[in-house]
């Protein structure tokens, strides 16, 4: 009996699929691709769905009934028609991600110019499709060909694979197509910031991807908390349902909630990345909302400080009662006699903003710049585990963004305004406690004392903005953390893996640009007679850039105090040559022997 009722139900949904093959019933739905760091989107992937309400709604029935009937590759077109041809009609711009079958790409329908031909008549350029691969059917393995993949990349598609790490394949696929992304699976997405397992998984993949040219897509985001650990391991692409739901209609924009910072610096958000909201916390008295208008009235009148009143039930917020609304409502007339015996509901607002206790002031400001310019004059309800704590207030919190700027101000070097020694140490802390995997490049001049005696603070100073300046003209600083401990010392804290090539270039563009401030004579004779720290005079070769590297090991490092003391040794290390030297300690803490790896040796 079951397996005739099977039977049945197999057959309704075969009928059912090739009514809709027959009608063309498929509705694309396009999921928003996020650029994290600059709150953008920057491109869909387009999603297949049924008739709503039927057996087919799901693309996981509909898929499933059409690999059952063999039907897949003609679904699969369809679907492809339909969404390109919804994409062309709303013009959202970006890039669309188009899945395809492995096993489809050997099909006559792909060699003959299918999806090319189409996308000309339907004025879509080849260069904004993304053709996405994965080998999610079984019989997909023997469809997949080098042959087939080259054939569509020399047209100009760019190619994704999905799925990556849900087992070989994907990284055989990476390592043999080099596509231009790929997609880490769900699963290493998910909670990621609470996995120190799956951390270390998504930090090689990120590490590979650079190494490869290859842009990397974080499926599955779900969670503030996934977004925050995944740029702090460097993926800055993402896609998932805390980013955007599939719509039949592509998002052109998206509002960064808790991810960008319009009102703080980047130094900044270090600075004050522990402090909450709780700092902002007033003790305001809360009404219910069975509580009359004259009861609230009463309190208001009772705390003439208090602008809104919170209403709670049950421990849980509802909105506010603001001051304004009572005082405009009671000045009309009969106001008074006609709303002072009402709940206090019937003037509830719940435009305010609700923010947990622990939620950081710096994600409290990105929530403010979220919300129209008119929120700007609400209060803010603070809670723990949702109940309501207390009220915040917006001016409070504009205060004290505004001393953490002054703070940072104060904390930057003058010379060259970089981030100095507390936003420094910071950094190294935070990334220790994240156990991201970095390295830390101390720079420091040789011979600086000598010049700076021969020719004067003035030409001193010069130097040490020139070297400045080429650290931040030749280090990516959206992924690097560029410092100035005080005087000729610089920090580095590299997340880049490029850090070598990078420091070894500033190497050379010191030693290059440095001659431009000495006297002829001087450089004829590379170098300057002065008197050294004991008072001999002696001769000094030029200016030399020494460069101390090592690569922490978050898993041993307690503090920056401990990074800074590794440092310190690379960098001596560092000094003992005569030539600008780039020196690498293969020492990871404080703990052991230390071994020595001068890895560059670069001069005139």
């Amino acid at each position: 009996m079951l397996r005739a009722t099977d039977e049945v139900g197999a057959e309704m949904r075969r009928k059912l699929l090739l009514e809709i093959l027959e009608t063309e019933s498929l509705y694309p739905h396009f999921q928003p691709i996020v650029d994290l760091k600059k709150s953008e989107v920057i491109g869909h992937e387009a999603l297949i769905r049924g008739p709503s309400g039927s057996a087919m709604a799901s693309p996981g029935a509909l898929f499933q009934t059409a690999i059952e009937n063999n039907l897949l590759h003609t679904l699969e077109l369809l679907s492809r028609r339909c969404s390109l041809e919804h994409f062309a009609k709303l013009k959202p711009g970006g890039k669309l991600f188009l899945n395809i079958s492995a096993s489809l790409l050997g099909t006559p329908e792909h060699t003959e110019g299918f999806t090319s031909e189409l996308l000309q008549e339907l004025g879509i350029s080849i260069a904004d499709i993304v053709i996405e691969l994965s080998e999610q059917h079984p019989f997909d393995k023997q469809g997949l060909t080098h042959n087939a993949v080259e054939y569509y990349r020399n047209m100009g598609f760019q190619v994704a694979v999905d799925d990556l790490g849900t087992g070989y394949s994907g990284l055989k696929l990476w390592s043999e197509l080099n596509p231009e992304y790929v997609k880490i699976d769900r699963h290493f997405v998910s909670h990621i910031d609470t996995d120190p397992v799956k951390r270390e998984f998504v930090r090689a993949i990120y590490n590979i991807s650079t190494a490869t040219g290859c842009k990397v897509i974080a499926e599955g985001i779900e969670r503030k908390e996934e977004v925050a650990t995944l740029m702090e391991l460097g993926i800055n692409i993402g896609q998932g349902f805390y980013l955007g739901y599939p719509s039949p209609e592509p998002q052109p924009t998206w509002s960064a909630e808790g991810i960008s910072d319009p009102i703080c610096s980047e130094v900044m958000v270090n600075m004050a990345q522990d402090e909450t909201a709780i700092s902002l916390l007033r003790q305001t008295p809360a009404v219910a909302p069975e509580d009359t208008v004259l009861f609230v009235s009463e309190q208001f009148r009772l705390h003439p400080e208090v602008g809104a009143l919170p209403v709670i039930r049950d421990g849980i917020p509802l909105g506010v009662v603001k001051k304004s609304d009572l005082l405009e409502l009671f000045s009309t007339q009969y106001g008074r006699a006609l709303y002072e015996k009402k709940p206090a509901s019937r003037i509830l607002s719940e435009d305010v903003l609700l923010v947990d206790s622990q939620l950081s002031l710096v994600e409290v400001s990105r929530l403010v710049t979220d919300q129209e310019s008119s929120a700007l004059q609400q209060d803010i309800i603070i809670t723990e585990s949702d109940c309501y704590l207390g009220m915040g207030n917006l001016r409070d919190l504009l205060k004290r963004l505004t001393a953490l700027k002054i703070q940072n101000a104060q904390y930057a070097n003058p010379l060259t305004l970089l981030p100095g020694n507390v936003p420094i140490n910071n950094e190294v802390d935070s990334l220790l406690k994240s156990t991201a995997d970095f390295h830390v490049a101390y720079f420091d001049l040789n011979n600086f004392k000598p010049f700076n005696d021969c020719y004067g603070y003035s030409k001193g100073d010069q130097v040490i903005r020139l070297l400045g300046d080429l650290l931040t003209r030749f280090i990516n600083s959206d992924k690097n953390f560029i410092g100035h401990v005080g005087g000729d010392d610089f920090v580095v804290i590299f997340r880049a893996p490029d850090w070598q090539l990078s420091c070894e270039r500033i190497i050379r563009e010191f030693d290059q640009e440095v001659r431009g401030l000495y006297l002829p004579k001087d450089l004829q004779t590379e170098g300057i007679w002065s008197t050294d720290r004991k008072g001999v005079r002696s001769f000094f070769p030029l200016l030399g850039l020494a460069i101390g590297v090592v690569h922490p090991d978050p898993y041993k490092c307690d503090s920056y105090h401990e990074v800074a003391e590794l440092a310190a040794m690379a960098k001596k290390e560092a000094k003992r040559g005569v030539d600008s030297t780039l020196f690498v300690s293969q020492r990871r803490s404080t703990g052991g022997d230390l071994k020595k790896l001068p890895v560059a040796s670069c001069g005139i």
